[in-house]
């Protein structure tokens, strides 16, 4: 019984710790790219806590991508972008449990990113705020390249930190 409490109080605790330092590294470490997008370091976060958590990396990125939205933007609630990471972390956390091949993982990365922004982000984009597809669609591309190559990144990082090795 003991193990079992201990391996909840981690898993509560790393989901916490890696929401609120996707949330921080979302708002402050944000690095100009190209127009107004932004090379978002919140995805470095989301990449631990795939492979921390699982799937319970969908929480990480949906409530860390709404918190940071919520108490460091002017523009409020991204839905779009909440509903982009979950599926990046719901996709990547399935993945990542049950495939410990790091090509495979960054296929999937690549593969969860484009389904999350190319595909959900943009749609809702254009629903949402009646953008036309042929305008939203090359920014969320540009955006897409970005957010996978950077979770990219932060799973390289992760085969560093030993205490997120999914057990």
């Amino acid at each position: 019984m003991k193990n079992k409490n201990a391996r909840v109080l981690k898993t509560i605790t790393l989901t916490g710790v890696l929401t609120a330092l996707y949330c921080v590294l979302a708002a402050l470490m944000k690095v100009p790219f190209i127009g107004n997008i932004m090379l978002d370091l919140g995805y470095i976060a989301l990449a631990c806590a795939c492979v921390a958590l699982g799937p319970l990396g969908a929480f990480v990125g949906a409530v860390g991508c709404g918190l940071e939205s919520l108490l460091f933007s002017a523009y409020g609630l991204s839905y779009s972008w909440m509903a982009a990471n979950l599926i990046i972390g719901l996709g990547c956390g399935i993945v990542f449990r049950k495939i410990e091949k790091l090509w495979i993982r960054i296929v999937a990365i690549w593969v969860f990113c484009a389904i999350g922004v190319l595909i959900t982000k943009t749609a809702m984009e254009c629903a949402l705020y009646n953008i036309p597809l042929l305008v939203k669609l090359p920014k969320n591309a540009i955006a897409f390249a970005v957010d996978a190559a950077t979770m990219t990144i932060g799973l390289l990082i992760t085969r560093k930190i030993k205490f997120l090795k999914n057990k």
